[in-house]
């Protein structure tokens, strides 16, 4: 049996922090996993450019609110989700997610939590697990599935190693030529043509 695990940011919806950054003009949250691969230290300075901005939870959900999945994104998903189960591995935030998760079709999430205060400043965040994604994939392989999984970043990695089969979604040069064993993908056609041989083997 095969389950498709997918990162979401980069690979179904755009960069929530970039589209922050652009609205408010601070180009520091302009910073990914594609430039940070260690979470934590990226997630810190984040939350410390939220507070000296003074950047809250409703402006951020405003700006999401305000986007759609990425071309092709969600024409990918009605297929993929009649095809076979699909789970979205994700390092961003419930609070964040649910607007575009329903233009996605409302696939599983599995993402982390963040820590707001009743003024609306995000001052911390919980992590649902440490390296969530690699051991949701290896305890999916513990209930007999064969795991498929596509990421764009970083933070993806573990998940794409522990794969039967990990697929790299529109990677840096950089991120694509330090794991040139993976094969590439550059849009969703693409995607869903090695998804389809990869699902009938």
């Amino acid at each position: 049996m095969k389950l498709v695990c997918l990162d979401l940011e980069g690979v179904l919806i755009p960069e929530i922090w970039k589209a922050v950054a652009e609205r408010t003009k601070v180009d520091a949250l302009l910073r990914t996993t594609r430039d940070e691969p260690d979470y934590d230290v990226l997630m810190n300075y984040r939350l410390d450019i939220l507070a000296k901005h003074d950047i809250r939870l409703p402006l951020i959900q405003e700006v999401i609110g305000g986007l759609t999945p990425l071309p092709g994104a969600q024409e990918f998903m009605q297929w993929l989700m009649a095809e076979t189960r699909v789970i979205i591995l994700s390092d961003t935030f419930a609070q964040f997610a649910a607007p575009l998760m329903a233009q996605l079709g409302n696939p599983t999430l599995f993402c982390h939590e963040l820590v707001i205060d009743p003024e609306g400043r995000v001052t911390g965040y919980q992590l649902r697990q440490d390296d969530q994604k690699r051991k949701a994939v290896h305890a999916l392989q513990g209930l007999n599935f064969e795991i498929i999984a596509a990421g764009d970043s970083y933070n993806d990695l573990t998940m794409l190693r522990s794969a039967n089969q990990g697929i790299l979604y529109c990677p840096s040069e950089q991120f694509a030529a330090e794991n040139s064993d993976l094969p590439v993908c550059t849009d969703h056609d693409q995607l869903k043509a090695l998804l389809q041989k990869l699902l009938a083997e």
